[in-house]
């Protein structure tokens, strides 16, 4: 379809180059395993497709405003100048609005079924192997520690309180990968999930073998 391959040309334009684990290799991995899953759940794939593609193009993170509003704002643009209407538009930007992971104690918002599988896909490509190589690319452009064994881990009550986080990267595991194995939506994701999830528990426990051990 020509919109996406419009679509892939101006995430990868405007990602490419980004080194946080949030670039368009990221982006396309979403976009594949979204595809993945809407062969088994159903939901619009033009709108799963322009969701995946466009989920991180001006995440708060990264933007300098720190906006939480800046990447549907933009993605909302995006599908309007692509001709297509303003119920898809919206459609697209509510979903990129509504489904980062917020803090772990932080009420989630109800997503439609095609957000459900964008956000799965968000999330399995968070865990698992590439889902660490992911955390630590992150932890070293935010400055994080690596592990500090004096700071314990905490699940945020608040959104505020998550996006002010100054924890190590190994407590990020603990403070949000390893919740997103009980996070998943749809039963195509949650199977994906345990054998991401299991390997995280296996680096986790080498880690801290090697962390432990007196040479």
């Amino acid at each position: 379809m020509q919109l996406i391959q419009k679509t892939m040309h101006h995430v990868r334009a405007k990602l490419e180059k980004e080194c946080t684990g949030h670039d368009w290799w990221h982006a396309h991995r979403v976009w594949q395993i979204a595809n993945h899953i809407a062969e088994k759940e159903g939901g619009d794939r033009t709108i799963i497709q322009l969701a995946a593609l466009l989920h991180d193009i001006s995440d708060w993170k990264f933007n300098q405003e720190k906006s939480e509003s800046a990447g549907s704002l933009i993605t909302h643009d995006w599908v309007i100048r692509l001709g297509l209407s303003s119920d898809v538009a919206e459609k697209v930007s509510d979903i990129i609005q509504n489904m980062s992971f917020k803090g772990a104690r932080v009420k989630r918002i109800p997503l439609t079924l095609e957000g459900q599988i964008v956000q799965d896909a968000d999330r399995l490509d968070a865990i698992g192997a590439i889902g660490i190589a992911r955390a630590f690319a992150y932890g070293g452009f935010k400055g994080s520690e690596v592990y500090n064994p004096a700071i314990k881990p905490c699940l945020h009550e608040s959104c505020e309180a998550y996006k002010n986080n100054c924890s190590s990267t190994i407590n990020h595991f603990y403070e949000k990968l390893l919740l997103l194995k009980d996070q998943m939506n749809t039963p195509t994701a949650r199977q994906l999930a345990e054998e991401k999830h299991a390997f995280m528990i296996k680096y986790l426990d080498q880690f801290f073998k090697e962390w432990g051990a007196n040479y």
